[in-house]
């Protein structure tokens, strides 16, 4: 009659013992590194309709980036709240990278974008395909104490679907700055061609109109820099986009008006590349 050796049947039972803790250690840790998002907090219009999860595949730099997926039309954000001094100017920059962005109504204010949550104010928005690019947000604290700054995907104008990721967060305090040159951005649309009450309507800015609207600009940089008494000077640099306006902007009480979501793919590439104080968007809106 043969006997096993308990010494290494005990041998066997440890190994395999330790190689399926060793498992449940990885497996573990993939899940806490995939759903370990620091101090945000997750939120979606739709409960349960978004996938939040921080990605080791797709990321900007050696950090897993933070990616929103929705199938369907949703709101949805990863947010943080941070204290801020009051009346105070801060610049938040991230890294974001899109695939198929897309927003419910073809709204430009709705994509993949940074916003504080529970407000108005936010950066440009980003929707179709593209690769990583930086994108800001500019705002003022006010009265407020501390804000929620949220990584979005969708928008205070409504819902957006496809996936985005984000990555790089950086967080500025603004300074005062005594600087008196100020530099304005007027961009003059060329055409605005939209349909109201099934009508469509197309307008032109005449030869004689672009004469009075630079004319214009160029005694209101004499006027400030007279007016002041040479202690502020104003310098505008003038743009024609011949990219037609489509969209207007609707309200009850004044009727239909140029929104900065009606122009903002067609002046977002100049802005970016430059550092404005002010922005003028001329259209003609009559005929």
């Amino acid at each position: 009659m043969k006997y096993k050796n308990k010494a290494t049947f005990g041998n066997i039972t440890y190994i395999i013992t330790l190689i399926f803790l060793c498992t449940m250690l990885y497996f573990a840790y993939q899940y806490y590194q995939t759903n370990n998002f620091s101090d945000f907090v997750r939120s979606e219009a739709n409960l349960y309709t978004s996938e939040f999860k921080r990605d080791s595949e797709i990321k900007y730099n050696n950090q897993r980036s933070y990616k929103i997926s929705s199938a369907e039309y949703n709101d949805a954000m990863f947010y943080k709240s941070i204290k801020v001094e009051k009346n105070t100017p801060y610049r938040v920059r991230c890294m974001v990278k899109t695939n198929d962005v897309t927003s419910e109504e073809e709204k430009a204010g709705v994509g993949a974008q940074i916003s504080i949550e529970g407000a108005t104010e936010r950066s440009v928005t980003i929707q179709g395909t593209n690769d990583w690019q930086e994108i800001e947000l500019i705002f003022n604290s006010k009265n407020r104490e501390s804000v929620n700054i949220g990584f979005r995907l969708g928008g205070n104008l409504g819902q957006a679907k496809g996936e985005v990721w984000f990555s790089n967060f950086t967080i500025e305090e603004g300074v005062t700055e005594n600087n008196s040159d100020w530099k304005f951005a007027c961009f003059i649309l060329n055409t605005t061609d939209v349909k109201i009450n099934g009508e469509q309507i197309k307008l032109e800015v005449t030869k004689t109109d672009k004469n009075d609207i630079k004319n214009t600009i160029k005694r209101f940089e004499n006027s400030c820099k007279t007016l002041s008494e040479q202690k502020m000077t104003a310098k505008c640099d003038i743009y024609e986009i011949n990219e037609p306006l489509t969209k207007l902007s609707y309200d009850e009480e004044f009727g239909y008006y140029v929104s900065p979501e009606d122009v903002e793919t067609h002046i977002k590439d100049i802005i970016s590349r430059n550092d404005y104080d002010h922005i003028f968007v001329i259209v003609r809106l009559r005929r």
